[in-house]
């Protein structure tokens, strides 16, 4: 495994740089606000039925925190029924959150590393009329539908001391009491894969991704993953969901993840995500002039899933917020950029929708890219090193957050990718300077 930082005298041995930022907030913002749901007809409690039922049945997804989970509905309802196409989104839209993760402050949280959880909560009058299993996603957030589903079940998730089914509509003033045990969370398999660690204490873990690996176990991807790394070198953070995961990238995007070596450092680190006490960077190289991108230096769209084809999110009205800034422009020929980018939000492939909506997409990205990546005034070698581009040319560079126990202010910096090196030097028109160390 390899180790690119010395915790020891904070000497660093790849280039991977760690420091801290001038200027970082750590101000905590509310929690969201709880969501009423006024529809109350059978048609739509049959069709949440049906998915619920879906989603107690993955055993993966049962014991999993729900910002680290990707779930992958498989849509056989009439797409003539609006209600059940607008609750698919909204289902389908809270479990691919990767920032939803904080501890509400109308919860009593006394969970330990035990695994020994006790959380209750009283029915605010604004709740009322709410199915309990969905109230209940939103207030335990740090646990996914499928597992409060079985706690319903079992009885250990109780309404006034009383087992209930799923489909009970909450009351103001009942009284929710969850009481359980968290087993392991140790059914993927460790596997002997190599790491490349650029940051790590006695509590957190910050991973630099190459491209090709998958975050965690899913659907056709039972193994290879980061996750079944993390349990080979870290055995002991079996217990912790998805190893101590707190955010994730997609198999072909490329960067800094962090990871949380407790459970009280891995739900602090979501929380910070919440509120924006992390902050992530990209760099991504896109079909676009410098002139034209100067004109969407924030992109203010909200995204969510596309309504026919449902593995693409896409810039809707009815979507979540979705905000991205573009930091600086490098132009490396007329009609191709390397961009800085900062997230303000966490939606599901949401640098990669917000560059295509505004026409400019990455290179390399065949899902949201197409055609469109091609530009006139190449010469053939640029355009056969965006043709065989093999994936979206997106890394996460940098990443800030507040350390879960120190409380200080913490950076880290991971150089690109060699591929995309190669790419940025075919592109460009003139000399840059090196783009493996800026920062």
């Amino acid at each position: 495994m390899t180790h690119s930082f010395d915790t020891s005298n904070g000497t660093q041995t790849n280039g991977t740089q760690i420091k801290k930022p001038t200027n970082l907030s750590s101000t905590k913002t509310d929690c969201k606000d709880y969501v009423q749901d006024d529809v109350q007809n059978k048609t739509k409690d049959d069709i949440f039925d049906e998915l619920t039922d879906e989603q107690s049945m993955n055993k993966d997804l049962e014991q999993d925190y729900k910002n680290i989970e990707v779930m992958d509905f498989k849509d056989n309802l009439d797409g003539s029924l609006d209600e059940s196409d607008d609750l698919i989104d909204d289902l389908v839209d809270d479990e691919l959150e990767n920032d939803d993760l904080a501890n509400d402050d109308l919860i009593n949280n006394n969970k330990d590393d035990s695994g020994d959880i006790d959380l209750s909560h009283v029915v605010i009058p604004s709740q009322a009329g709410v199915r309990i299993d969905k109230l209940t996603a939103d207030l335990f957030t740090q646990f996914s539908r499928g597992q409060l589903q079985e706690w319903l079940k079992s009885g250990a998730l109780t309404v006034n001391d009383t087992s209930i089914k799923p489909k009970y509509r909450v009351k103001a003033g009942d009284q929710i009491l969850l009481q359980a045990t968290l087993e392991s969370h140790s059914q993927d398999m460790p596997e002997d894969i190599d790491l490349d660690v650029v940051y790590e204490d006695e509590w957190v873990l910050v991973i630099n991704k190459p491209v090709g690996m998958v975050v965690h176990p899913g659907a056709g991807n039972p193994t290879g993953t980061l996750v079944n790394a993390l349990l080979f070198h870290y055995p002991d953070q079996a217990h912790l969901p998805r190893a101590g995961l707190v955010h994730r990238i997609d198999k072909d995007t490329s960067g800094l993840l962090i990871i949380g070596k407790t459970k009280r450092a891995q739900l602090d680190l979501q929380a910070q995500l919440k509120d924006k006490s992390v902050y992530r960077h990209y760099r991504c190289v896109v079909a676009g002039d410098q002139a034209s991108l100067m004109r969407h230096r924030t992109i203010d769209a909200p995204i969510g899933r596309h309504r026919s084809q449902r593995t693409k999110m896409t810039v809707t009205s009815t979507g979540k917020e979705a905000v991205t800034h573009i930091q600086s422009i490098t132009e490396l020929t007329t009609n191709y950029c390397l961009l800085d980018v900062e997230l303000e939000t966490g939606r599901t492939h949401q640098i990669r929708v917000h560059l295509s909506h505004i026409g400019h997409p990455i290179v390399g990205d065949a899902v949201y890219g197409s055609k469109r990546q091609l530009r006139a005034g190449m010469t053939e070698a640029q355009r056969q090193a965006v043709l065989q581009f093999s994936r979206q040319a997106l890394h996460a560079y940098r990443l800030g957050f507040i350390h879960p126990e120190t409380d200080e202010a913490m950076e880290v910096v991971a150089p690109l990718p060699k591929d995309m090196q190669a790419l940025i030097t075919q592109l460009s028109d003139h000399d840059i300077t090196d783009m493996s160390t800026q920062i």
